[in-house]
């Protein structure tokens, strides 16, 4: 039995259950203690299938640049950061309940059939809902490895080269009006622009909730991940049609959201059918990324990350019996050639597991010097932060309270150098709210924990419903007990998104 069920194979109703989980609204990784599930449920029961025209002033929504939460992860502990968005509840609760209107959905699934009609192109990212008791988005990482790289491995044997490639900026170029090309075909929305059409129903649903600007998709939701995949799937469309028409037979592509594998015998047929996508691209406002573009005349060990490939031939820290120590910095080591990699992610949660079984007078020695070497891996690799914090929370709880604290102090001001990355102050109130709970953060979220009444995500001036303005206002998505209960030791279950939750 399949431990998952794509997303185009649930009824309306449950699509939109699935949609209405914190988990989809919010596919961040936040600490277990925030949670958006009741008020979006309790906004869809009061919503009742009103539209936002009938709650709010949109005259007073398209004049406003904040209407969803922004929060900045850094990408390399440097000057590179991506903005993921908390898109406003209302107006994700409102998309949520026109998707998933029985008639809109069946359009939708329709639309999505005639973009899988070519079994040479194949997408692999459609979102999934798990059937075992792990979360949607492991599932989802689970997708990958079998249908993308074991896929991959399977196809050498048909074919002797493979052409990569990916979208650059994806999320943030998405052309807004595409989304009604790809739920109305091109030609359709054309000729029907500001009617009541659902492609036109989303398109200006997210302008609305961002300045009017029709450049950019909100990034941070699974309901995202599945607009993007309309635009993404109609490109499947038109780039079978084009390939048909250039007379290309022996070919076959994997897609997984913006990353294109193509597999070909002939390095000319990769290079028309790359030329063919960039065309295809651009009126949608998208184009490929040229340093990610690469061929290979090895389609095996091309199918297999770099990283991952690279972590294989490092010894194996506990068969060969290395110290803590030595593991960490072989951990370090990786993260120089490979950083913010998944196999970096990987290695980093074996080793936390790793010491969750050690007894604490074993972590003791060189304690000081692993702490400082993990703060040094989270500062580079800012994608490590949660799992870092847990690895450093392990070791700070064997020192006394007088070192704890000031240790904890130089971890803090190390990885508040991280500059504005909300995500790490995050994680890093999360890792100290018992040693150092005095510690003040900007980032909005950390206020929120903070008991600051003062601080909104949205901005809700637009909203003239008082019963929806109230539960906007009034609804907690902070959970103080589950804060309150949380050990000093940040436990594998709080950010292994492989981990069976509670």
């Amino acid at each position: 039995m399949t431990s998952r069920k794509s997303l185009l194979n649930l009824r309306s109703d449950s699509a939109k259950k699935f949609f209405l989980k914190h988990e989809s609204y919010c596919n961040i990784d936040l600490p277990i203690y925030f949670s958006f599930t009741e008020l979006l449920q309790k906004l869809a029961e009061e919503l009742n299938h009103r539209t936002l025209n009938e709650l709010s002033d949109l005259k007073i929504i398209k004049n406003l640049d904040d209407v969803n939460y922004t929060l900045y992860t850094n990408k390399d502990g440097k000057l590179s950061w991506r903005p993921l968005q908390i898109i406003h509840p209302l107006v994700y609760v409102a998309l949520v309940d026109k998707i998933t209107e029985p008639q809109s959905w069946s359009k939708i699934k329709e639309r999505f059939k005639k973009f899988q009609q070519n079994p040479k192109i194949h997408c692999l990212s459609i979102p999934v809902k798990a059937e075992n008791k792990q979360r949607d988005k492991a599932q989802q990482i689970s997708q990958w490895w079998e249908a993308v790289e074991q896929e991959s491995i399977a196809l050498s044997i048909d074919y002797d080269f493979i052409f990569e490639t990916d979208i650059a900026d994806c999320y943030s170029s998405i052309y807004t009006h595409s989304i009604a090309w790809a739920i109305e075909t091109k030609e359709i929305a054309k000729k029907n622009r500001g009617r009541d059409l659902l492609g036109n129903f989303i398109d200006s649903s997210i302008q609305e909730a961002q300045y009017q600007q029709t450049n950019g998709i909100p990034q941070g939701s699974v309901l995202m991940d599945f607009i993007a995949e309309m635009v993404l799937g109609y490109v499947d469309e038109l780039l079978t049609e084009k390939i048909k028409e250039n007379n290309i037979d022996d070919y076959f592509i994997l897609r997984y959201r913006d990353d294109y594998r193509i597999f070909v015998n002939s390095t000319n047929d990769g290079k028309i059918i790359l030329k063919l996508l960039s065309e295809i691209l651009r009126p949608f406002g998208l184009k490929l990324n040229s340093s990610k573009t690469k061929d290979h005349n090895n389609v095996v060990m091309a199918s297999i990350k770099k990283d991952k490939l690279a972590w294989l031939q490092l010894p194996n820290p506990e068969i060969n019996n290395l110290t803590l120590q030595k593991h960490i910095l072989l951990i370090k080591y990786h993260s120089l050639e490979y950083p913010n990699s998944g196999s970096l992610t990987t290695a980093l949660n074996k080793f936390q597991k790793r010491i969750t079984k050690e007894k604490d007078k074993n972590l003791s020695q060189y304690s000081r010097q692993i702490i400082s070497i993990v703060a040094d891996i989270a500062y580079l690799n800012p994608k490590s932060i949660s799992v870092c914090c847990a690895i450093i929370s392990q070791f700070l709880v064997i020192l006394n309270d007088e070192d704890q604290k000031n240790l904890a102090m130089k971890v803090y001001q190390k990885l508040e150098r991280m500059s504005d990355s909300g995500f790490a102050q995050i994680w890093l109130q999360r890792m100290l709210k018992n040693k150092l709970p005095d510690i003040e953060f900007s980032e909005h979220l950390c206020q929120i924990a903070l008991k600051n009444k003062q601080i909104q995500l949205w901005n809700h001036s637009w909203v003239n419903d008082k019963k929806i303005l109230k539960i906007l206002e009034n609804e907690l998505i902070f959970n103080q007990n589950i804060f309150d209960s949380l050990d000093d030791r940040i436990n594998f279950t709080e950010f292994d998104i492989f981990a069976y939750p509670n």
